[in-house]
């Protein structure tokens, strides 16, 4: 079952995802600019295998991630509280997430690009323009 409407209207309006990932109990979290794949429904995003939340994710797979809407009004609070796997896609998955990285952020096609997927398994979207603390989950 396809992600609810507004929570894949949420995700085609930002661009910077928070991810955190945990290893032997020690949690790290890093903001990354992603993509989503909605063919593939998933995110995909760039990261050295060398930092500590790739080295994480690639010892334990189970991740979280949030986008939120920077906002002090209350009544436009939105954001979304994913849980998901994150992997290293490979094959026609990889050379579907390197087209849609570039084809949004265009200055990546000259970087080596270390591609990663985040397959979500839990999104909640948040938003109180719906009503307040209006909540849609979606799950796999």
């Amino acid at each position: 079952m396809d992600p609810d409407k507004e929570i894949i209207r949420f995700i085609k309006e930002h661009h910077v995802m928070t991810l955190a990932t945990a290893v032997d109990n020690r949690p790290y979290c890093a903001n990354l600019f992603y993509a989503w794949m909605s063919s593939e429904n998933c995110f995909v995003f760039t990261s050295s295998p060398e930092t500590k939340h790739a080295s994480q994710g690639l010892e334990n797979s189970d991740v979280a991630a949030s986008i939120v809407l920077e906002t002090s009004v209350v009544g436009k609070i939105r954001g979304l509280q994913i849980c998901g796997k994150m992997q290293r896609p490979e094959g026609v998955l990889f050379d579907k997430a390197k087209t849609r990285y570039i084809k949004k952020y265009p200055f990546s096609a000259v970087m080596k690009l270390d591609l990663w997927v985040l397959v979500p398994e839990f999104m909640k979207l948040t938003d109180n323009r719906l009503g307040f603390g209006k909540k849609i989950i979606w799950t796999l």
